[in-house]
């Protein structure tokens, strides 16, 4: 009976602060990782940029489309809400919405399209060529899937989280919870 109970105190140990502090350790591992890097695109009120244009602010970069029924705009709008929450510190935060369908997707469909979510969100297109260069610096997934007379795009739904020196620090994952995504924003924010 004693084995019974110090193994179960054992265990919920382990299930309440051990997957934490694994969790935390994991988190904060310190080799470079090779995402993210240079990308030449035009945003959403039709000016050329660079990756060189947003180096200063950490960034979560998130790669989508505006034709996108679920995922992209449930990520647009829980980054919009993470922003308000973290308050004034948030502005030092640049959101990038880089498209994975730039045939449909000019600066003025992303303009048009980002008038629904947080202001804050910058959207970039390009040529094909110059998306896949962004996809490929990312290590992002994308791909067409074509539809009864029209297609839609199978992509990465994650969100990429820059340090300011523009390295890659983690990744919030779709459906991610609230507070963990916030405590991650928070911890690229410092």
């Amino acid at each position: 009976m004693i084995s019974f109970t110090c193994a179960a105190i054992l265990l919920g140990w382990w299930r309440v602060d051990g997957s934490r502090v694994a969790a935390e350790s994991q988190s904060n591992i310190s080799a470079p990782v090779d995402i993210g890097g240079p990308f030449s695109l035009t945003d959403h009120r039709g000016k050329a940029v660079t990756d060189k244009d947003f180096v200063g602010k950490p960034m979560a970069v998130f790669f989508g489309f505006t034709h996108c029924p679920e995922v992209c705009p449930t990520t647009l709008v829980q980054l919009g809400n993470l922003t308000k929450q973290i308050g004034q510190a948030a502005d030092k935060l640049q959101i990038l919405f880089i498209t994975v369908d730039p045939e449909r997707d000019t600066p003025e469909q992303m303009a048009l399209y980002l008038e629904s979510f947080d202001p804050r969100v910058v959207g970039l297109s390009g040529t094909r060529e110059q998306v896949e260069a962004a996809l490929k610096a990312y290590k992002a997934y994308a791909k067409k899937v074509p539809t009864d007379g029209s297609y839609t795009m199978d992509h990465t739904a994650s969100v990429y989280l820059m340090n300011a020196d523009g390295s890659f620090r983690t990744m919030i994952d779709y459906h991610e919870e609230d507070s963990s995504a916030l405590a991650k924003i928070r911890m690229v924010l410092r």
